[in-house]
């Protein structure tokens, strides 16, 4: 096939054209054909090309480091960096206790299971996970969705607790499952399908209902709501005005609020501030509990926290419902939870990759998520992911490796060990003011006006996430971000956008006429750029594109008295294409 070629940004105009001899790729075996093609797909990387012509013991070593990569980054740690991540650690701690006690709560558990999940899957995660800066424990988003999806299926957390907690470590098992496969499978790619958009609309629209939900501990409310829209939790919180409010635990949650907001605002305008937000929950927790304690406000109607179980993780393996009608609902609440949790923490992970300029493996971090999460589950852990606040300020205090988890799940330890009585007297009010400062984080409004200004369709997924969740539930708003994102997946490729390229002035260089005005039509001549590669799905959207502009330019040619078109130049270079492009030939 010869195709006369001319080239915009490379050939002077004096030169003549050119021809390209275009070969045939040389011809394959079915077999081999099919093996390159899976190979390109889900092995890109060649994770095997290390262990090639090395000896069996070296590929022992290099297997033993790919599955616990603290082996390999362990042979150069020092007590320089054992410093950082000291400091890391227990700057973290001081954060996740309080977080973990107030996101057990959203989870409908007791407050000891949200401080299980930090002890536990921390450490697994050390050893096995990739990201030196990612904070492991319980997280906002998570816990409210799995205790939404939870009290689905079981109305009443409290009165069929057992049952309740065993549908948690079940869903929490395959969570993990779901995760490791994905990893292992080289599936990880199925996460990208949640567009930013989408994932910017729904969680500000979670941090919204996760706020709502804690006016029943910030206002002192017995009588709430079950549900978590909008509507039924307002009607819920003014039902109860005129004898359901209490003024001291309102006192106390506006009091600390306001303190944990300043906090945030002074870490957030100075960086070397950035302990004083760190630091801010435990500082609240231990002041709240003390004057609650001594002023036996508790006896006046402020909810307490009262008991959390002392000592470590009990074994939950017997717990677990392999069999039976929960199975079914487990691995449903699962494969959901550990895809929204798998999407908190590699996109977390990815961001503190490049702001530090290190390579993060997106399977690797799957599969030790997903570890973590099966461990967790025999270990009366729930789902625990990577958590974007507390992993900003690990970055921040300086952490150099992994090990700053341990630091905090060793701090975690002593806490459940020795000094969960001292809660006994924290109010909720206090939890719920923690919460409501962790997740106002979460609503990007910078990001949605920056998705507004670049493409409407994506706003448009953005708010369908936000008001799914706002004024229906999380399981619903998380379906619309899914269904957007997938619609916009197939819009893109059915139908790509083309443009006309006009030349700049004084140059080689062609660009599309609607963001350069400055572009000029090239007389004679139309130059049309498609931003997709051909598929068979959007050939013939192009030809009739392609067609349409030809009329509408010989139609303003008519109008003006130009000269006509006598070329057609379809740009294509950097972009692949299917035999569906041969209609081009043809045009």
């Amino acid at each position: 096939m010869d195709i006369r070629s001319l080239s915009s940004s490379h050939r002077h105009p004096q030169d003549a054209p050119y021809v390209h001899k275009v070969g045939l790729p040389p011809k394959q075996k079915l077999f081999s054909e099919f093996k390159a093609t899976v190979k390109e797909t889900f092995f890109a990387d060649d994770p095997l090309r290390p262990f090639k012509d090395q000896p069996r013991s070296k590929m022992f070593i290099l297997g033993l480091q790919a599955i616990f990569p603290i082996f390999e980054w362990g042979r150069s740690y020092n007590l320089a960096k054992f410093r950082g991540d000291l400091i890391a650690g227990l700057t973290i701690a001081s954060l996740c206790i309080p977080q973990d006690i107030g996101y057990a709560k959203l989870a409908n558990l007791d407050p000891q299971y949200g401080l299980y999940s930090s002890f536990v899957p921390p450490l697994i995660y050390a050893f096995m996970g990739s990201s030196r800066d990612i904070a492991i424990g319980p997280v906002a988003v998570v816990s409210l969705l799995l205790g939404t999806l939870l009290q689905n299926e079981i109305n009443d957390p409290v009165g069929n607790a057992a049952e309740y907690r065993r549908l948690a470590f079940t869903a929490t098992f395959f969570a993990g499952i779901t995760q490791v496969t994905l990893g292992f499978f080289r599936l990880g790619f199925l996460i990208d399908f949640l567009s930013h958009a989408a994932i910017v609309g729904f969680m500000g629209g979670a941090a919204i209902t996760i706020a709502l939900q804690q006016l029943k501990g910030f206002l002192g409310i017995k009588k709430f709501t079950k549900k978590t829209d909008i509507v039924s939790v307002m009607h819920s919180v003014f039902a109860s005005a005129h004898h359901g409010w209490n003024w001291q635990t309102i006192v106390i949650g506006v009091s600390f609020l306001s303190f944990l907001l300043v906090a945030k605002y002074i870490g957030k305008k100075n960086k070397k501030f950035f302990w004083v937000p760190a630091i801010g929950p435990l500082i609240s927790v231990i002041l709240s509990t003390f004057f609650v304690y001594i002023t036996r406000a508790d006896k006046q109607g402020v909810q307490i926290v009262k008991h959390i179980d002392q000592g470590i993780n009990p074994s939950s393996v017997d717990q677990i419902f392999f069999n039976g009608g929960y199975l079914l609902k487990g691995v449903r609440i699962g494969i959901v939870a550990g895809m929204v949790a798998l999407t908190e923490a590699i996109a977390i992970g990815r961001t503190f990759a490049a702001m530090k300029d290190y390579q993060l493996d997106g399977n690797k971090e799957m599969v030790a998520l997903g570890t973590m999460n099966i461990v967790g589950s025999m270990t009366s852990c729930y789902v625990a992911t990577g958590s974007f606040s507390r992993s900003a300020v690990n970055y921040m205090a300086g952490c150099q490796t992994a090990v700053s988890n341990i630091v905090m799940a060793m701090v975690v330890f002593l806490t459940l060990k020795f000094l969960t009585p001292l809660f006994k007297y924290t109010p909720n009010a206090i939890l719920a003011a923690i919460i409501i400062s962790a997740v106002i984080g979460l609503i990007d409004f910078d990001a949605a006006y920056l998705i507004w200004k670049i493409d409407k369709f994506d706003f448009v997924a953005c708010m369908g996430a936000f008001f799914g969740v706002v004024f229906v539930s999380v399981e619903i708003g998380l379906l619309i971000a899914v269904s957007i994102s997938f619609a916009k997946i197939l819009l893109q490729v059915t139908r790509p956008r083309t443009a006309i390229l006009g030349n700049l002035p004084r140059t080689t260089v062609y660009r599309n006429i609607l963001q350069y005005p400055e572009a000029a039509k090239v007389p004679g001549v139309l130059i049309v750029r498609v931003d997709s590669a051909i598929y068979f799905s959007n050939s013939n959207y192009i030809k009739e594109r392609i067609l349409r502009w030809l009329i509408d330019e010989d139609e303003l040619v008519n109008k003006s008295g130009q000269t006509k078109i006598q070329f057609l130049i379809v740009e294509l270079s950097r972009k692949l294409f299917s035999a569906e492009s041969s209609f081009l030939s043809t045009s």
